[in-house]
């Protein structure tokens, strides 16, 4: 079985790379938000193109305002990417208001793409990031349209009313989920004690994806990161499970070396594989630069 441990995309010579659209607000502190979803894109070696929702002002510490912007400016953007540059999968992040969440299930509606929805509920420090209003627009008009969604247990007791617990609670929740009308969903069980374990279902197949947990607490933009990681697998062609467990492997890999900056909590490391891979000798002055270093991965052709 081919490990999907580093996936990477790399295009046949003068050939663009898979295009992923992340619709999402920006995280002024850099760890989560949209340019969680650009470094993400980076790592996977697709290239990364956004649709702006909501401009917060955040750092480490926690989130001191937000201002979505028009409901307009935000269809606008997606047009604009769509018809001349044009997707081959879409990730959804922040949405904040009814009106935003009513105007990107429009736009993405009858797109062939699949379509990566993270139900971002509560920003990691706790600030609301979703309008009550909003809830029944996600859960009616968004959902449906997903290939995949990746909800916490906090978002799953939102959208459905389920509680969970423990582990054994997970199949419940998916459930609940699946019946919302996305064709699979990623339960992430990070809240739960004990290992890191999510469930990925479409209601036949199940796929338990497990972890040790990280002894780091800097974890901002996890569930940012792995929504743009699991739509850069599918935009280069990998099924839903395949795309899901490589996500979860570089998910794993950057929540094990999450850095300190502030006084907070701390990022998740996008760029650990790059860190991680073989020094680089530096090119005499004058001499021609060398490649930059590439972990070892299993490589799409495209």
């Amino acid at each position: 079985m081919t490990s999907t441990s580093a996936v990477t995309a790399i295009p046949r010579s003068g050939a663009a790379p898979p295009r992923v659209l992340a619709i999402a607000g920006s995280d002024s502190g850099g760890g989560a938000g949209i340019q969680a979803d650009l470094k993400t894109a980076a790592a996977f070696g697709v290239h990364g193109m956004t649709a702006v929702t909501a401009v917060t002002a955040q750092n480490s510490v926690g989130v001191q305002g937000a201002w979505e912007l028009p409901a307009e400016a935000v269809r606008a953007q997606i047009v604009s990417v769509v018809s001349d540059i044009g997707v081959d999968a879409v990730k959804t992040g922040m949405l904040a208001t009814p009106e935003l969440v009513q105007v990107v299930a429009e736009e993405l509606r009858g797109l062939s793409a699949p379509l990566v929805v993270d139900p971002v509920g509560v920003s990691k420090h706790g600030h609301r990031l979703l309008e009550p209003a909003a809830v029944s627009v996600l859960r009616d008009l968004l959902l449906p349209l997903a290939m995949v969604t990746t909800p916490n247990l906090n978002e799953v007791a939102l959208l459905t009313g389920v509680e969970v617990r423990d582990e054994a609670g997970l199949w419940r929740a998916a459930e609940a989920m699946l019946s919302l009308g996305p064709r699979w969903v990623l339960v992430k069980g990070g809240h739960l004690p004990g290992e890191a374990v999510d469930l990925l279902t479409d209601g036949t197949t199940e796929v338990v994806l497990r972890a040790d947990r990280a002894d780091n607490r800097h974890t901002h933009g996890t569930g940012c990161t792995l929504a743009s990681a699991i739509a850069a697998g599918l935009a280069m062609g990998l099924d839903v499970p395949a795309a899901t467990r490589a996500a979860k492997d570089y998910v794993t890999g950057a929540l094990r070396v999450g850095f300190a900056l502030g006084a907070g909590i701390g990022p998740v490391d996008h760029g650990w594989r790059w860190r991680a891979a073989p020094a680089t000798p530096v090119a005499p002055a004058g001499g021609e630069a060398p490649a930059p270093p590439v972990a070892p991965s299993h490589r799409l052709a495209r």
